[in-house]
């Protein structure tokens, strides 16, 4: 009863204000965003490591257990539904190799399918930087998500998965690391870093200065410097579908490569250097066999008189 008290005292509170600055709108808009996060059968524990430190990023997400299908993937549709969430973070898992990334907004879309690369957690980089659990971070994108229209598809996803909003149930108010996405090579590099404040250090001459404006009410001076704490990842788009997990496909990536493409290929490399040994090894045989000559290197008798064929 007392939280709808202070719900009811805040709505009736917040009614005259709104009257007296004209606005028509009533209450202010809230940034709502869940995110669902999960992952298919067959992850490996480099991947279930990323999934909980991006779960661990985002106060706003719930970690769901795995996903048994891989292609009625509608369904997490009315999964998102039933944990009240508008967004889906879904890793899909390959023979146990090449892990996708699929992030949609649900129930209207649209779906970005990246594949991932490069996957480094926050246990194997043992980078010094930390942050608070819970924080809320600063989003920062490249130039060029504004130069191509996927691109800024993408960076919009990226800020309703990512962007902790504000007053989420277990984030804290303080802004304390930096969330970095640049595009080269037609890939997303993504870092993270935590924003570390150190007062400057100054020399004896200015230890005077220094103590007379803060005495005046000055601000420290500091120095502010960014140092990686981690994952990190690199994402490459694949398609980018109008709905939610379906639809027709708005942009397809004609550059991607499929990882199974290049071991096939590296695959037919290999098989192509062993064919042309055998085949070398043929042709030297069969230049033996027409010059008679044995495995020992003598020439055949073939005038019949040979003591293997005489004594036979």
């Amino acid at each position: 009863m007392a939280s709808v008290y202070k719900t009811l005292s805040k709505t009736k509170g917040s009614k005259p204000e709104a009257e007296t600055d004209g606005q028509t709108n009533g209450a202010l808009r809230k940034n709502k965003q869940r995110v669902l996060i999960l992952s298919s059968r067959g992850v490996t524990y480099r991947h279930r490591h990323l999934l909980n430190d991006l779960a661990a990023m985002l106060p706003h997400g719930r970690k769901d257990v795995k996903f048994d299908s891989k292609s009625k993937m509608y369904q997490l549709n009315e999964l998102a539904e039933l944990y009240n969430c508008n967004n889906v973070m879904f890793f899909e898992a390959r023979k146990g190799k090449d892990l996708y990334m699929w992030f949609s907004k649900v129930p209207n879309g649209p779906t970005i399918k990246f594949h991932a690369q490069n996957l480094h957690t926050m246990e194997e980089l043992h980078f010094t930087g930390n942050c608070l659990k819970g924080s809320r971070p600063v989003l920062s994108f490249d130039s060029a998500f504004e130069s191509e229209p996927h691109l800024r598809v993408i960076k919009e996803v990226f800020l309703h998965m990512f962007g902790v909003p504000q007053g989420a149930r277990k984030s804290k108010p303080f802004i304390d690391h930096v969330m970095s996405f640049s595009v080269a090579d037609g890939k997303i590099w993504v870092r993270n870093y935590e924003i570390r404040e150190v007062e400057k250090a100054k020399g004896e001459d200015e230890e005077e200065d220094h103590k007379a404006k803060k005495s005046k009410g000055g601000e420290r001076e500091t120095d502010v410097s960014v140092v990686e704490i981690g994952p990190r990842f690199v994402l490459t788009p694949i398609i980018i579908q109008e709905g939610a997990f379906g639809g027709p496909i708005i942009y397809e990536n004609k550059r991607f490569v499929s990882p199974n493409h290049v071991r096939s290929e590296l695959r037919k490399a290999k098989a192509g250097r062993h064919n042309a040994r055998a085949e070398q090894q043929r042709e030297a045989l069969g230049k033996k066999a027409s010059l008679g000559l044995l495995k020992n290197g003598e020439k055949k008798d073939k005038s019949g008189l040979d003591t293997r064929e005489l004594f036979a």
